[in-house]
């Protein structure tokens, strides 16, 4: 009998790629959406799994949807997505940012104990939660946490009712610390998209400069289609933990912006590209870099797209939207 997976935050960036990789693995997939005037479809769209997805309306600042939800879909697998992750705005929207990724956890989590206690979570946990701490350089699983946004201390509290509902109640969760992953699909609001974005205008003469915040800024970028293989593979152990999934490796904004505008083919990028205080934190993460041996010895997973494939991949497929926008008029 097939397994049935419920999956929050699937019209964001990595709910459609989990989805199109659960589908293959012969799944019946549910995502959770919010009753929206108009909801959109697009990155399942860019995927091309949207009909083969079933909806179910809930959200997560409402438990008692939330339970309607599991009783009825009664899921395997449950994996929670959602979040308000955009790290800027989680000071001034500090109140939503703790609602959705700190309390919403807790709704989400009671629901799975009174009706699916067997169910396996995945909780989308984050790097922010380190924030200033690191081990010889990297942040792991036993790195100190020191959040520094609204955004991490959210996440932080998730993580840990997740252990806690784990060790309370023997329920299977497991946290899954993602360093920073991004994809053709990523917001726009998310310095990598926006760079990519940005670039392709610039390619195509839509454009004449482009404005960021802190380019010494460095982190672990991966490909969001290899990092949902590794939250699959965490619900498929015989007992749950929690592990780090990153690269390894870190690049600055700097170097992201370089990599972008030599993948469309421009050399003197410093031209294009304006400093605006507007786009800077206040509170800034300087480094991050994952330890990811855990989750290489444990559960067999490694990224397979490259830093500079990864940079590329968003260009081009950027630059393919104006295109065909500017063919349309």
């Amino acid at each position: 009998m097939a397994k049935t997976a419920l999956i929050t935050g699937i019209l964001g960036q990595d709910g459609p790629y989990l989805a199109k990789l659960l589908l293959e693995k012969g799944y019946k997939v549910y995502g959770l959406i919010r009753r929206y005037s108009n909801p959109s479809f697009d990155n399942l769209d860019y995927v091309g799994v949207t009909k083969d997805v079933n909806f179910a309306e809930g959200d997560l600042t409402d438990e008692s949807s939330l339970i309607n939800v599991i009783k009825n879909v009664r899921p395997d697998e449950v994996y929670n997505l959602a979040a308000q992750s955009f790290v800027g705005s989680s000071w001034e929207q500090a109140k939503l940012t703790t609602e959705v990724n700190a309390t919403g956890v807790l709704y989400l989590l009671n629901a799975l104990k009174y009706f699916s206690p067997t169910a396996k979570f995945y909780q989308a946990s984050t790097s922010e939660m380190f924030g200033l701490s690191n081990d010889d350089g990297y942040q792991g699983e036993t790195t100190q946490f020191h959040p520094r946004s609204p955004y991490g201390v959210s996440k932080v509290y998730a993580y840990w009712m997740t252990v806690n509902f784990r060790e309370s109640y023997n329920m299977f969760t497991a946290n899954g610390i993602l360093f920073n992953h991004e994809s053709p699909i990523r917001g726009i609001q998310f310095v990598t998209r926006k760079i990519t974005d940005g670039v392709a205008q610039i390619k195509l003469g839509l454009k004449d400069e482009l404005r960021l915040g802190n380019l010494d800024s460095s982190r672990d970028w991966g490909f969001a289609g290899d990092y949902v293989e590794a939250m699959y593979l965490m619900l498929q152990q015989e007992t749950p933990d929690d592990y780090v999934v990153a690269t390894g490796e870190t690049h600055t904004v700097r170097q992201f912006v370089e990599a972008a505008f030599k993948s469309a083919g421009i050399d003197d990028w410093e031209k294009y590209v304006k400093i605006d205080p507007r786009f800077q934190r206040p509170a800034e993460v300087p480094h991050l870099r994952g330890k990811v041996d855990k989750a290489k010895n444990k559960l067999g997973w490694e990224p397979k797209v490259s830093f500079e494939g990864l940079v590329d991949m968003m260009v081009k497929a950027d630059i393919e939207r104006y295109e065909k926008k500017i063919a349309q008029k």
